[in-house]
């Protein structure tokens, strides 16, 4: 497991940075009913990069989405450290997610009438909670943003978008970083760029990051990748490259 940097508000470190116990979700009632998660159980290391991959269909949103809190499940548990989210209402549940967890899509999802500084901030502006201002400017030198802060989003290429996305998902000391495609609309280049970002957030930061990705070089920068089909894990890889993934992923297909 990586070392983590101690600071004196970043959450505790405990054995499982979100843990689901037997969880099923269903969308729809009747002959309708689709069951997108079937009685899934699954512990994420604190301090890990784990990738999720599968078919489509096999349910790899929907477990970012339960596992973030964005949606709940039908049945089952789902914990973020040692808070059980079932247990909490919705007003908890927004500032929970607002406050111990970091989001990186890949549409970027920034404000354009922001800049980028502006932009990094903003879930801390939310919170109605002052940024650390030595954190903050670390964060921006380590995603390479330091003479870019005050340029707005269409002022910057979608690879710099995408860091002001990656550094506000950290600037809150999140419990876990949930990535959902987060290279999808980058070229070659610009995805490695931001995959060693995200791989020195759990290496140099003890961060914990938990990828939805379809690509297996994507998959070969986390320490395990999982593998859904069905709804469930039905398969675990450690130390993983991009040929073991490929394969993988081919007889999952099948």
């Amino acid at each position: 497991m990586s070392s983590v940097t101690e600071r004196m508000d970043a959450p505790p470190v405990v054995a499982d940075g979100v843990r689901l116990e037997s969880v099923t979700k269903v969308y729809g009632r009747g002959s309708g009913a689709v069951t997108a998660l079937s009685e899934l159980s699954l512990g994420l290391t604190s301090g890990s990069f784990t990738a999720m991959m599968g078919p489509s269909g096999s349910g790899k949103s929907t477990f970012l989405q339960c596992a973030a809190g964005l949606d709940r499940p039908t049945s089952g548990s789902i914990y973020l450290g040692d808070v059980d989210l079932a247990g909490l209402s919705e007003d908890a549940l927004s500032r929970l997610r607002r406050e111990t967890v970091g989001f990186v899509f890949q549409s970027f999802n920034l404000v354009p009438s922001l800049t980028a500084a502006q932009n990094i901030t903003l879930p801390l502006r939310l919170a109605k909670r002052r940024p650390d201002e030595e954190w903050l400017r670390e964060v921006i030198e380590r995603v390479g943003l330091a003479k870019r802060v005050k340029h707005r989003p269409g002022e910057l290429s979608g690879g710099q978008q995408q860091r002001v996305a990656i550094a506000r998902a950290l600037v809150t000391h999140p419990r876990v970083i949930f990535a959902d495609e987060p290279t999808g609309a980058l070229d070659t280049q610009t995805s490695k760029d931001i995959l060693r970002l995200l791989r020195e957030a759990v290496d140099g930061l003890g961060q914990t990051v938990a990828m939805v990705t379809h690509d297996p070089i994507a998959a070969s920068y986390a320490d395990t990748v999982v593998f859904l089909a069905d709804g469930a894990v039905v398969d675990m890889m450690s130390a993983p490259s991009p040929e073991r993934v490929a394969e993988r992923m081919t007889h999952l297909e099948v």
